[in-house]
């Protein structure tokens, strides 16, 4: 018994890459949401897609065609601008394609980005997982996770799918976050806001009312913790939770509900929606002592 060849090995990937792509073909949409060019959106309910927020750039009016021909209308049930997701209802989608959050990215595995830019079929790319993680901020604000990948970013790709080659569904592909830059929002993420969205219109994102910056904290002013960074209160606005709470300027916040802080990126990534109306505990230093305050945290204005 021989082994195979490389050239059958290949053929094998190849075979099994097109199949992937079948696969998703039924769940993926063209979207038109916007003039110069058509966008890409996952069939994630029997009468919802989701899609990149940043391609919709009208509310009404909206169409989407669908894998067997059909044009339909679409309404906006709601969108979020940081995760750069928005949900459409269209009525009598029906069928069985809705798309199901897969297994975890991992980091260099083979991935394709497969699109619907227009109703003649779907397109893909090849390329890897560059990285995993967050938070990360962009120009939309901090999301919590995301995807990075070199797989090339098509015209009209946004809104589409990353999938692996077996076809499971690994995020949510789009270019609106980061300057063009290829990024997906990792699938059981933004499944999650879509439920979110189906159910309020919106996600609710945390807010304190300061502004902050990180400091080193030096070995004699730690009151008693190892942690050698925090983040320095420059501003605490009026009637903010964090004013209500007693924050004050020049006050060092290294803790908050449990969770270490040394730089503003892991204060964003505690504010998150489950925490909004919520009363934790905030650990500041101030003059040299450990002070704990209860702060309720607020909901961010537009979130």
């Amino acid at each position: 018994m021989t082994s195979p060849s490389g050239a059958d090995l290949i053929s094998a990937l190849s075979n099994q890459m097109a199949d992937a792509v079948e696969r998703i073909r039924r769940s993926l949409v063209t979207v038109n949401g916007r003039q110069r060019q058509a966008a890409s959106g996952i069939i994630v309910a029997p009468d919802e897609v989701l899609t990149a927020d940043h391609v919709l750039e009208r509310d009404d009016d909206l169409t989407i065609q669908t894998d067997d021909g059909r044009t339909l209308a679409a309404r906006l049930v709601g969108r979020d601008r940081t995760s750069d997701l928005a949900l459409l209802r269209i009525d009598g989608l029906g069928g069985d394609t809705a798309a199901q959050a897969d297994a975890p990215a991992r980091v260099g595995q083979f991935v394709l980005a497969v699109g619907r830019p227009s109703p003649g079929g779907p397109m893909a790319s090849l390329g890897v997982v560059s990285a995993v993680g967050g938070p990360l901020r962009t120009r939309r604000g901090m999301i919590e996770q995301v995807i990075q990948t070199d797989a090339t970013p098509y015209p009209g790709f946004s809104g589409g799918a990353l999938i692996d080659v077996t076809g499971a569904v690994l995020g949510l592909f789009t270019t609106g976050l980061i300057g063009g830059v290829a990024l997906a929002i990792p699938s059981p993420f933004a499944w999650r806001i879509a439920h979110t969205l189906a159910h309020q219109g919106h996600v609710r994102r945390g807010f304190l009312g300061i502004s902050s910056q990180p400091v080193t904290i030096p070995p004699g002013q730690r009151a008693g913790r190892t942690q050698e960074q925090g983040l320095l209160i420059v501003r605490v606005e009026p009637d903010s939770p964090a004013y209500h709470a007693g924050l004050l300027i020049g006050d060092i916040m290294v803790g908050i509900d449990g969770v270490v802080l040394n730089d503003t990126d892991d204060l964003q990534a505690v504010l998150s929606g489950d925490r909004v109306g919520a009363t934790v505990s905030a650990e500041i230093i101030r003059g040299g002592t450990l002070v704990t305050l209860p702060v309720t945290i607020g909901q961010r204005k537009g979130a």
